[in-house]
């Protein structure tokens, strides 16, 4: 309960009881309660700068748990990199040097993300640094694994064609010579069996009995069917696609038509010794962009390392050539 202030009134020598005016009652409330807010303000300035409230200790609480989240993310990111860099060196040095493809070019790995600035709304916050570093770097994976992906569809591309091309190129042997002591000559200089004199034999001779299954020997279409009594006389020509053509001369008769279509292993005729030959053989050449290579290179589907080895030997031993 409040004191009660008394006046000495020196007219009626006796003190008189202090009573307020509404405006001076309303200014003392006005004046205590300025102050307890003041002291309040006070109060909570301190508080707030010294201490933490349950709610901010809450959200420190669930930052610490985001950087240590960003931090294994990086670690990620890390694996993630390096496992593409894996692919990338495999792609460029391995797959695409099997099929014969340039690599892709570095400027389009590193390609950036487009000229404007991307993370402007991730700005002005106490870890944007941090925030658009990590939005950059899965930008920059994501880019990556695009390109390895456009990469891979063109290798599957290049495999499909390589498989066709496989099927085409010409590699088995054109007649049964599982023993191999049907080769008879080889590819290079030979002595010509009638003009007697050092001559190219653009390719190889093996001797089998006449009317001998001859094979093709990769996928291909016919392009010529050719009966002829001199030079190579009855002989048919392979278009393999891809640059090869293969040609199998001295036939006593062929067994296909031009236009049609073969697959490696088909029978295409007869060996025989027709044209300018000198025994029952079968003259086989295989041609690239329209020149002359030499065959043996090229039975890789029939022979083994040791096979191949001796059907050289055997084939560089014969000095003269069967046409």
């Amino acid at each position: 309960m409040p004191k009660t202030k008394y006046k000495f009134n020196p007219e009626s020598l006796s003190f008189d009881k202090i009573r307020l005016s509404f405006r001076e009652l309303m200014l003392r409330v006005l004046v205590f309660f300025t102050g307890s807010v003041v002291i309040a303000m006070i109060y909570w300035v301190v508080f707030a700068t010294f201490f933490d409230s349950p709610k901010e200790k809450a959200l420190e609480r669930e930052i610490d748990q985001l950087m240590v989240q960003y931090e294994l993310m990086h670690r990620e990111m890390d694996n993630v990199e390096k496992i593409l860099d894996g692919l990338q060196e495999t792609d460029d040095n391995l797959y695409r040097t099997i099929f014969g493809a340039e690599p892709v070019a570095s400027t389009w790995r590193r390609g950036g993300t487009g000229g404007v600035n991307r993370y402007k709304s991730l700005e002005g916050y106490n870890n944007s640094d941090l925030v658009i570093e990590t939005s950059a770097r899965l930008d920059r994976i994501r880019k990556k694994i695009y390109v390895q992906l456009k990469s891979f569809d063109d290798l599957i591309l290049l495999a499909k064609e390589k498989e066709d091309m496989l099927r085409c190129i010409p590699a088995i042997l054109p007649i049964s010579n599982k023993d191999l002591t049907r080769t008879a000559s080889g590819y290079g200089l030979r002595i010509h069996p009638y003009y007697k004199i050092s001559k190219f034999h653009y390719g190889m001779d093996f001797t089998a009995p006449t009317g001998t299954d001859v094979y093709a020997t990769g996928d291909g279409t016919i392009s010529a069917v050719v009966n002829a009594r001199r030079g190579l006389g009855n002989h048919v020509i392979i278009d393999h696609g891809f640059g090869y053509t293969s040609l199998y001369a001295h036939l006593e008769r062929a067994n296909v038509r031009v236009g049609q279509k073969v697959r490696r292993g088909d029978v295409i005729g007869f060996v025989g010794n027709t044209g300018m030959s000198l025994a029952s053989h079968l003259h086989y050449e295989i041609r690239i962009n329209g020149v002359n290579v030499d065959p043996v290179n090229y039975y890789f589907n029939d022979l083994s390392a040791e096979e191949y080895e001796r059907m050289i030997e055997i084939a560089s031993r014969t000095g003269q050539s069967f046409d």
